[in-house]
């Protein structure tokens, strides 16, 4: 028989029947399309109207009627819409809840609060997070939620403790826009931080009153410190500020020196009290539990241990939730953990992408914003690819290697498979990549879950008895071995490689890719291998700003064949530092100095362009000539045919970028690419 024209017409693949394959396992891409949601809101470029947010909830309505109306095969598309409303609205929501007053001048004066948070600036300043503030001359409705202050001089006075009432005089401000355009925005961190204030004070933080016990917040903040101080007794010096680090998270008694090397060798999550510390801490008890259950004949024939024993580490994860402060990282951890166990507990799979994915749908309804955080991002990117491996290999028999090197195995290539799932995310919010970091964490990771944690543990239980130096000598030793670790690593040659910030799309690009991979079943998922290479490509093809220009206009970097050389050797050192970051080479503020561009008044190309940067007003003539003039001083009143930027233009735009295209410079201001937001507002000037 011959086959008719039309058979012999080759049939595109339906897209229907690519989503009937996915039947029974779409509920791991859930959290994906809610996660698109929130995507969409925090790149908006100015805030929803209230008749939008209206017009989304009738459609989440509507999609969500038409999925139950129509079949298996279009359900699922339905649904898809409807997520992606619900993550839309969830953001909204949860961006308008927390909204506090936000300084809006500069305030010197008086500041009374409650120490809620102790931490280290990145210039190894104590920074003091407040509550309950009180401003002098400023109405209790415009007075910030919380301010941050960082303690500059030394201080005659001992250190203060969270939970108590202390008073300074401080220097406060908004928090500050972008560095540079398209840069991380503290405004938006601060805005969901309740941050309403910034600053530094000189002065001896004096205390107004102890915290009252009366209270369970007051009591366990009180535990916590006294953990603290007692960690930090029976461990003096930079291996108490890490044991500490780790047990009740307070890190502010880590030298800058062990936190750089840390950092170098991709080691700083060990610090963080996240998924591999509470997956260490839950994982010993709930072996040792079974283990000890399992002993007794008694238990071990009547008694379903092994629920006993995830309901027994459960608790442990609570306890050590609340004693290690319970910021947003270790929330998360505790959801993955609890969600793990609860399976266990209803004789379900503990370790399945779908367990991953109820964990991260409850992150994102109860924190939306934290999709956006670098935390987030590693975590669940690191835990779906381990999952997604080591499932695919759940059979794999290893090359026939012995029982004994295999579980050495499973840690060089668990370490290797998450350090490849973080190491784009890491490289595109920290700007640097650690090229011995898969070594340092085979060297490391195994010692802190083996000996280190467990040891944390013995010794929480034995204190009471007195026996606490038992477990403390074999965390000290573990101790040791780590930070040892992390010291010789930094100290080699090329240990850390600098990364360019890519453009805006290459990170979302890789999450999808690597989402296809990961997630889709049968042979669509390779559909993704492309999507990664565009993402690289990207990347790849980041253009750098040929001029920066700070948003005060004191400091200008200029883009030269040889890197950006800077106007200033030292003097607004974070903008500096976020500038050399950016372009992917070491942030060393004295190195990109160049003294040709520290002159009172400076002429100077940019390609084409001629840019002038004055620096006082007696240095220039009443009317500008062609070209871009930075004047860096205010009241600036010139006649001409040139670009002028004042400070009181910046006021307005932020700071500047300007790109080589082929009609000239382009310009690109801060406000532009943040947008009208909550928490970055025009100026009502502008």
């Amino acid at each position: 028989m011959t086959p008719s024209s039309e058979d012999k017409v080759p049939r595109l693949p339906n897209p229907l029947a690519l989503i009937e394959t996915q039947r029974g396992h779409l509920f791991v891409w859930v959290p994906v399309f809610f996660a698109v949601g929130i995507v969409l809101y925090f790149n908006m470029p100015r805030e929803p109207f209230v008749f939008e947010c209206i017009w989304l909830i009738c459609s989440g309505v509507v999609c969500s009627l038409l999925s139950l109306k129509f079949g298996e095969l279009l359900s699922p598309v339905f649904c898809a819409f409807s997520l992606v409303i619900a993550g839309f609205f969830a953001a909204v929501l949860q961006a308008n809840w927390v909204a506090a007053p936000v300084l809006d001048f500069r305030y010197y004066g008086p500041v009374e609060g409650r120490i809620v948070r102790i931490d280290r600036s990145h210039s190894n300043r104590t920074r003091y997070t407040l509550d309950q503030v009180v401003l002098a001359r400023v109405a209790p409705d415009d007075t910030p939620e919380r301010v941050r202050i960082s303690v500059h001089g030394a201080q005659i006075t001992p250190m203060r403790v969270p939970g108590q009432n202390v008073l300074l005089t401080a220097h406060l401000s908004p928090p500050p826009r972008p560095a540079e355009p398209g840069g991380f925005d503290f405004r938006r961190f601060a805005w969901f931080q309740q941050l309403g204030a910034v600053g530094y004070t000189r002065t001896p933080v004096m205390l107004l009153e102890p915290e009252h016990q009366d209270s369970p917040a007051a009591w366990l903040r009180s535990t916590r410190y006294g953990l603290s101080q007692t960690v930090q007794s029976w461990m003096p010096g930079g291996n108490g500020a890490f044991a500490t680090a780790i047990t009740t998270g307070d890190r502010s008694a880590i030298p800058s020196e062990i936190l750089e090397d840390l950092r170098a060798t991709n080691l700083a999550h060990l610090l963080a009290i996240s998924g591999l510390h509470m997956g260490l801490l839950t994982g010993f008890v709930f072996g040792a539990l079974r283990f000890l259950l399992a002993a007794i004949p008694l238990t071990a024939l009547y008694l379903p241990i092994k629920k006993i024993a995830a309901v027994g580490a459960l608790m442990a994860a609570t306890i050590y939730l609340f004693l290690s402060g319970g910021n947003v990282a270790t929330q998360r951890a505790f959801i993955m953990v609890a969600v793990m166990l609860i399976a266990i507990c209803l004789d379900r799979r503990a370790i399945t992408l779908q367990a991953v994915a109820v964990a991260a749908l409850i992150v994102l309804v109860l924190q939306p914003n934290s999709l956006v955080s670098p935390g987030f991002q590693m975590s669940f990117s690191a835990t779906i690819a381990l999952v997604s491996v080591f499932g695919a290999l759940r059979n794999w028999d290893w090359f026939g290697l012995p029982k004994i090197v295999k579980p050495m195995g499973a840690v060089v290539l668990s370490s290797a498979v998450a350090g490849i799932a973080t190491a784009p995310v890491a490289a595109a919010h920290f700007n640097q990549f650690s090229q011995f970091g898969l070594i340092a964490n085979i060297l490391s990771v195994p010692i802190m879950g083996a000996i280190v944690m467990p040891a944390a543990v013995i010794t929480f239980l034995l204190a009471p008895f007195g026996l606490s130096l038992i477990g403390v000598f074999f965390m000290e030793l573990g101790i040791d071995w780590i930070l040892w670790v992390a010291q010789t690593i930094a100290a080699l040659d090329g240990s850390v490689r600098y990364v360019v910030t890519p453009q805006q799309w290459a990170l979302p690009l890789f999450a999808i890719g690597g989402l296809f991979i990961a997630l889709w079943q049968g042979k669509g998922r390779w559909v993704g291998a492309p999507i990664l290479m565009c993402s690289a490509i990207l990347w790849v093809q980041t253009q750098r700003p040929v001029l920066l220009i700070s948003d005060t206009a004191d400091l200008i970097g200029v883009l030269r064949e040889n890197g950006r050389v800077l106007n200033k050797e030292r003097g607004q050192g974070f903008v500096a530092r976020s500038w050399l970051e950016n372009d992917g080479v070491e942030p060393i503020q004295a190195v990109a100095f160049d003294p040709e561009l520290d002159e009172r008044l400076i002429i100077f190309d940019v390609g084409s362009t001629s840019i002038t940067h004055v620096r006082s007003e007696t240095d220039v003539a009443d009317t500008c000539r062609v070209g871009i003039w930075i004047y860096a001083y205010r009241g600036v009143e010139m006649d001409g045919d040139c670009l002028q930027i004042t400070p009181e233009t910046l006021d307005r735009s932020g700071s500047l970028a300007f790109f080589e295209t082929e009609n000239g410079l382009t310009e690109v201001s801060s406000t532009e690419m943040s947008g009208n937001r909550l928490w970055s507002p025009f100026p009502h000037h502008q």
